[in-house]
């Protein structure tokens, strides 16, 4: 894609959050939830970003975005520098820019309806419109992400996670949005519900010309929905590019790790595979490895992966991050 195509880019982001507090700097405890990361989100695609719980996604996710205040590094909304927006500007500006929470139900006020709970970005962004106008969007939205209009008067309460997560996403796209961040939106649905708003983010991204940014730990929810995917371990990126590359020729070993433990449902072929198990548990933000997060883990790691981070090797199609492993430029 084009220079121009690119809409949010994030050049050496880090979020480092300070436990507890001392009063010697020294002895003041940090945890490095995201450590470095380059991206560049392109208008039109869904970049999907995978990892274990605790690797940063969440973190990373509300970062973009400016929810979380990023420790370092540069973030770009459409050219302009998003970390120089004075409160005011932010404010204004979030309407280009929404999230999808993990949590359906807790991300709704209780004490609204769900035209109410729909209808508060409005409210907020576009003062002026009438109530009758109010009505006729949120009634819109309503039908865009299969709610009728029968439960408008209802409460959160009253609905199932599934349905909660359709107001989630119809409060998200009220607006227009042209990126919308889904922070692992099927993650706290049952299994039967999850392809289903999968397949309406899908829809409404085809349907509104959206731009998705999609947190999950699932694999087969991000391939089935992205254009790109980057995997993310200890806060930092261990490869990145097209989906079918990172998929079908993942050649880092953590990447290889993830795919080899999707489960399968053919019994003979799940016997079949060949499950690489990770020695070992996720170190610590609070002190993590020197040089290569991931060596203290990895199979092929050895004294030079502890001395200094691996460089990127690839092209624009597919990104590795590996001191072994290389891929060429072309």
């Amino acid at each position: 894609m084009e220079q121009h195509d690119i809409l949010l880019s994030a050049r050496e982001l880090k979020v480092h959050f300070q436990v507890g507090k001392h009063f010697l700097p020294s002895r003041r405890k940090i945890v490095q939830a995201v450590n470095g990361i380059d991206l560049d989100v392109y208008r039109g695609e869904t970049l999907g970003i995978v990892g274990e719980s605790g690797c940063g996604k969440s973190t990373l996710a509300r970062a973009l975005l400016r929810l979380v205040e990023p420790t370092s590094g540069a973030l770009n909304w459409k050219g302009d520098d998003m970390r120089a927006f004075n409160k005011r500007t932010l404010a204004h500006r979030r309407r280009e820019f929404q999230m999808i929470f993990q949590d359906p139900s807790a991300s709704l006020n209780p004490r609204l309806t769900i035209a109410e709970c729909i209808a508060e970005p409005l409210l907020t962004h576009e003062p002026q419109l009438k109530r009758p106008h109010v009505e006729q969007r949120v009634m819109a939205m309503m039908d865009k992400v299969g709610l009728l209009p029968s439960q408008r008067n209802r409460y959160p309460h009253e609905f199932s996670g599934g349905q909660c997560q359709r107001v989630g996403i119809a409060r998200a796209l009220i607006l227009n949005p042209d990126l919308v961040v889904c922070d692992e939106p099927v993650s706290a649905l049952d299994v039967s519900i999850q392809a289903q708003v999968i397949n309406l983010l899908d829809d409404l991204k085809q349907e509104m010309g959206l731009t998705l940014v999609m947190i999950a730990h699932d694999l087969s929810i991000v391939r089935h929905i992205s254009d790109r995917v980057m995997v993310m371990y200890l806060g930092k990126p261990m490869e990145m590019g097209r989906y079918d590359k990172v998929f079908d020729q993942a050649q880092h070993p953590y990447t290889q790790a993830l795919l080899s433990a999707v489960p399968i449902a053919n019994p003979t072929l799940a016997r079949q595979r060949d499950v690489q198990l990770l020695p070992g548990d996720l170190p610590s933000p609070l002190n993590p490895p020197s040089g290569c997060v991931f060596r203290t883990r990895c199979p092929q790691a050895s004294e030079l992966c502890a001395q200094q981070p691996p460089t990127p090797s690839g092209n624009d199609e597919h990104h590795l991050f590996c001191t072994h492993n290389r891929l060429g430029t072309v």
